[in-house]
């Protein structure tokens, strides 16, 4: 990993589409609206966007907290931009300020972190707890 700047900023924009809404996977009697899961979502892209050029090759970074307020609703169809920007580095710890909007108004904000990690590291670790699982579902059947 390079130096990542404090200041680093990076932005995500999507459509809220139906896939999106809170009426979808939470409460169906709530109105087309986006769900508070997927503005984080869209706030953590923002935040790789922003430290994507200083991660060397095999590299990326994982969330690991996060904590944001939702303030306004966004109905399906509307544009959502979330933009992130580094407030901190502590070894492979990247804090970063977040915020999201639909153009009109702010709609979330809060504070995310995320680690860098070795990509292979991960898929090996990842790899031995599915052959971990499998052997507890052989064992118990």
């Amino acid at each position: 990993m390079r130096s990542i700047p404090i200041g680093a900023k990076g932005a995500f924009e999507a459509i809220v589409r139906r896939e999106d809404l809170a009426s979808t996977f939470k409460d169906a009697t709530l109105p087309p609206v986006l769900s508070t899961p997927v503005m984080i979502k869209f706030m953590e892209n923002a935040a790789l966007r922003a430290i994507v050029p200083y991660l060397d090759l095999g590299e990326t970074a994982v969330g690991t907290e996060v904590s944001v307020r939702h303030l306004a609703a966004t109905p399906v169809g509307r544009k959502v931009r979330a933009e992130a920007e580094v407030t901190g580095v502590d070894g492979t710890r990247v804090t970063f300020s977040v915020r999201a909007t639909d153009f009109e108004h702010e709609i979330g904000d809060g504070v995310h972190e995320r680690r860098v990690v070795d990509r292979a590291r991960l898929t090996r670790h990842v790899a031995e707890m599915e052959a971990n699982d499998a052997a507890s579902k052989d064992n118990s059947a």
